[in-house]
């Protein structure tokens, strides 16, 4: 998919870029995949902000998606590939051999007119969901289940794909894009090729208005706060924070700051951390 430049009829203009969407072939969605999806605004059940600068944003419905991909030895047709605006991936709409439809995270290549399975000793070729025991080293995934049966969890954004390794007795040694080598059950399902819409990466928001529109408000510099706001706050005129590193509004550090549990009981099927 690629990337649609404007004329700079003004500045935001100038910079803003978004995608051709040449791959959609079907504008509205499916109504019996869609579910209305209640705004929180970055509050919890007490009516607290808990997330700050949420609020706003286009209304949008959630698209249901077929994580699990559990319809064994049922081929699917690709109908359509369609926007989801909830995710930076696109998605693709299965009608099954037996009428009932679904949607699956569009898998780059994957056209419509294919044809996708899912199951154990199938081919190995786009969009075919199968578990990670049945898939040759080296073969390219996304959709990856953390455990047998749950649904994907690992690799779904746009552009995304991991590596199968190796298969070590009860588990296979997946590369994810972050760089971090871990082990997953061999039993855990994943999909085959690379998460499509590559130039998602590449857009550039260009106005303030486009981050509204997903529901992001402002966010006010800490340096321009008095000091009972924030601790970088006061001075007379434009001044440094007054500290060695940045801070939150509560005192915080603001960058590396590590939240991962020390006994985390993922740590041992870590065998080596993501790339810094």
């Amino acid at each position: 998919m690629g990337i649609k430049k404007f004329k700079p009829t003004s500045p935001a203009r100038r910079q803003m870029t978004m995608s051709t969407f040449e791959e959609i072939t079907k504008k509205q969605p499916e109504k019996a995949l869609v579910v209305a999806l209640k705004k929180h605004s970055g509050r919890n059940n007490q009516g607290k902000i808990t997330v700050r600068h949420r609020g706003g944003g286009t209304t949008v419905k959630y698209r249901i998606i077929d994580f699990k991909r559990l319809k064994d030895n049922v081929p699917a047709k690709v109908s359509a590939v369609e926007y989801d605006p909830n995710r930076s991936a696109n998605i693709a709409l299965l009608v099954y051999a037996d009428g009932a439809k679904s949607y699956i995270l569009h898998p780059n290549g994957l056209k419509v007119g294919d044809t996708v399975i899912s199951g154990e000793h199938q081919d190995i070729k786009t969009g075919n969901a199968m578990p990670l025991m049945n898939m040759p080293v080296g073969t390219i995934i996304h959709n990856i289940e953390m455990k047998p049966g749950k649904g994907g969890q690992l690799v779904r954004s746009a552009g995304n794909s991991a590596q199968l390794m190796a298969k070590e007795g009860k588990y296979a040694l997946l590369r994810l894009p972050s760089g971090e080598t871990r082990y997953v059950r061999k039993e855990c399902r994943a999909t085959i090729g690379q998460v499509g819409n590559i130039d998602h990466e590449n857009i550039s928001i260009g106005k303030a208005g486009r981050t509204r529109h997903m529901g992001i408000r402002p966010t006010v510099r800490g340096s321009v706060m008095n000091p009972n706001d924030h601790p970088h706050g006061g001075g007379e005129g434009r001044s440094p924070i007054g500290r060695p590193n940045p801070v939150t509004p509560w005192g915080k550090p603001a960058l590396g700051y590590k939240t991962r549990k020390k006994s985390n009981p993922n740590d041992k099927y870590i065998v080596s951390r993501r790339k810094k």
